[in-house]
């Protein structure tokens, strides 16, 4: 199911939105205008990549700076071992729209959600 999350005009170049899902997606937009779906929650421990820093098409945690590639979901460095889920982006008249990953989200273990939803850690 294709969950709405804002205009893009609404979601400027180099910024990120927090969608409040179970568990929470970061939508990023870069300075290249490319839009990435990602899980929100740091695989290391249970930090908000919505708030980190997005260079290219990669995100550093604001905790202890894993990077993950937006476009993958590996991890580029660590502490991070674990990659993040992908989300598929589309976007019709002038709206960003999320179809959430089925698989498993990889969670950290300290994250509440990661065993009521079965999350690897």
């Amino acid at each position: 199911m294709m969950i709405p999350v804002c205009r893009l005009a609404d979601l400027p170049r180099g910024e990120a939105y927090r969608l409040e899902v179970d568990p929470p997606v970061a939508v990023f937009h870069t300075e290249d205008g490319e839009v990435f779906a990602i899980d929100d929650t740091c695989t290391h421990q249970d930090a908000s990549l919505s708030d980190g820093w997005l260079e290219g098409c990669e995100v550093e945690c604001p905790l202890h700076a894993s990077k993950f590639d937006l476009r993958t979901g590996s991890v580029d460095s660590p502490p991070a071992r674990l990659p993040v889920r992908t989300h598929q982006v589309l976007i019709e008249d002038g709206m960003v729209y999320v179809l959430p990953s089925e698989a498993a989200p990889n969670l950290p273990p300290s994250c509440a959600v990661a065993r009521l939803t079965g999350g690897r850690a």
